[in-house]
């Protein structure tokens, strides 16, 4: 019998989600997808965990002023960061999460259910955009990402009772 590997992904509830007390609903669709919960906190982030987790390469990519505000964003306030554990996690939680600009995101979708904010106004506004929550995009990405919000032996490893039954692990 083959099998199945369980691909670790990490989400962070942005301070906009915590505020608007989003934070038991948005748990509740990763739940209800079959996706376990590997860790769970509540976070004040520093600037300097906000820049070790938005790195250098994102400067690169988007430039560093976009880097600032989504640092200046994660500061704001409570922030939840979450490991989940699943089949596919990364593609699974990209897909639930929905497009980063909450304006084009599908209805359905987390951006798409709870917010409307498009790149246009936060580029008029000189803000960031308020998109709810951060998935990982990669595996490899998840994987560094979760080094940067959990500490050794902070992730709990348990197979639900459910899944013994449906997964072979």
């Amino acid at each position: 019998m083959e099998h199945i590997k369980l691909e670790r992904t990490l989400v962070l509830l942005k301070p906009d989600a915590v505020d608007r007390g989003l934070v038991g609903e948005i748990l509740h669709r990763f739940e209800r997808v079959g996706l376990k919960m590997a860790g769970l906190k509540l976070v004040l982030a520093e600037k300097s965990h906000a820049e070790q987790h938005y790195t250098e390469d994102l400067a690169v990519r988007r430039g560093q002023h976009v880097r600032d505000m989504m640092i200046a964003m994660l500061t704001e306030g409570p922030v939840i960061a979450l490991c989940l554990e699943g089949i596919d996690s990364v593609e699974i939680v990209r897909k639930m999460v929905g497009g980063t600009e909450p304006k084009s995101a599908v209805p359905g979708t987390i951006r798409g259910d709870y917010s409307h904010m498009s790149f246009k106004h936060s580029d008029e506004k000189k803000i960031g955009i308020y998109n709810l929550i951060h998935a990982s995009s990669s595996a490899s990405e998840a994987e560094q990402e979760i080094a940067v919000w959990f500490k050794e032996g902070e992730l709990v490893d348990h197979t639900p009772t459910y899944t013994k039954k449906t997964i072979p692990v």
